[in-house]
């Protein structure tokens, strides 16, 4: 096996590595909620994540351009630096083609300053705050920035444009959906990120080779902006399945009771029927009111809480909690359906 094939098959090593690191910190980071503020190893997986793919675009575009691989130090003065590799990508190996899509894409990268910002705290993150705790324990002059701190401060801000934000956070009910709405809207920003990247690889900027491992990042690269935020990276994380509960399949006592207990109201609704944002993966559901207070809903056989006192009176998994709802999009609106009935 010659030198180059060598070299091509590592490049693709990292290319795969790169992918299932970013769907495993997307997945993290929809795992954080007031039980669980482990930042560091959404931050671990994302920062290596990006890094190895825009260095592995980057030798791409190089051999493109130069019909070799760059050498070790031109990758090396880059290192962590998650701001300065998009830039070298920007200003040496992007092309927009002309492309109204690609375009759009172009002008995201370079000038949205919400992805600058989450992009210099995961770069900070990768060069110094890793050790940040160290930093203080050891005695060091100038500790490194804490990320989670930063982070944080990115969260409180998003919280001011989320609908009620800061009320529904301190709401027992809502504080799940509050979580999920901010690690949506961030996994939005970097959902158009990797997409914009992966969109190259489709498109031929990066030369024959790129387009043939351009299938490592097929399902990146395909992402509309109608998908953006609806895909449930928890299923790639082993503490959510390990959690996971699945939800109470239904019996036919279940179903009498439904129909002949008067303390028992229900509701058929279908997607294609429904006004609003569908915040369901499946395209009916029936909710269910249980004596004015229990909400529950059923999706596909199985009974799911809507609320939190159904979750707690009947033991039944969240709706979110369980995956059949999509992370950060609101269901208020069923349980006031629910309730009305």
């Amino acid at each position: 096996m010659n030198e180059q094939v060598i070299r091509n098959i590592a490049l693709l090593e990292e290319l795969e590595t790169s992918a299932k690191l970013i769907k495993l910190g997307f997945g993290e980071l929809q795992n954080l909620d007031t039980g669980n503020d482990f930042y560091f190893l959404p931050f671990q997986l994302l920062s290596q994540g990006f890094e190895r793919l825009m260095k592995a675009y980057i030798c791409l575009g190089y051999l493109n351009k130069h019909n070799k691989y760059p050498i070790y130090d031109y990758i090396r003065k880059k290192s962590h630096d998650l701001e300065k590799l998009l830039n070298t990508i920007l200003e040496e190996y992007y092309n927009n083609h002309n492309l109204p899509l690609l375009k759009e894409d172009e002008e995201f990268l370079k000038n949205n300053p919400q992805l600058k910002r989450l992009l210099y705290i995961l770069s900070e993150f990768g060069k110094f705050a890793r050790y940040h705790n160290f930093d203080i324990i050891t005695g060091k002059s100038q500790p490194g920035m804490d990320p989670k701190e930063e982070w944080e401060a990115f969260e409180n801000e998003l919280l001011t444009i989320i609908p009620n934000g800061f009320e529904r956070m301190v709401d027992l009910n809502t504080q799940h959906e509050v979580f999920g709405e901010i690690s949506r809207s961030i996994i939005i920003l970097f959902e158009r990120y990797i997409a914009a990247l992966s969109r190259q690889f489709n498109f031929r900027t990066l030369g024959s080779l790129g387009h043939q491992y351009s299938v490592v990042l097929y399902n990146f690269s395909l992402l509309e902006k109608s998908k953006y935020g609806q895909t449930n990276y928890r299923q790639h994380t082993t503490s959510y399945n390990q959690m996971l509960k699945p939800g109470h399949k239904r019996t036919e006592q279940d179903e009498l009771e439904r129909k002949y207990n008067p303390q028992y109201k229900y509701k058929e609704i279908k997607k294609t029927e429904y006004n609003g944002d569908w915040p369901f993966y499946a395209d009916e559901v029936i909710v269910e009111c249980r004596e004015k207070h229990w909400c529950i809903i059923t999706i596909n056989g199985y009974d799911y809480a809507l609320n939190g006192n159904a979750k707690g009176r009947y033991k039944l998994e969240n709706v979110h909690e369980a995956g059949m709802a999509i992370l950060g999009k609101s269901i208020s609106h069923f349980i006031e359906i629910a309730l009305k009935l």
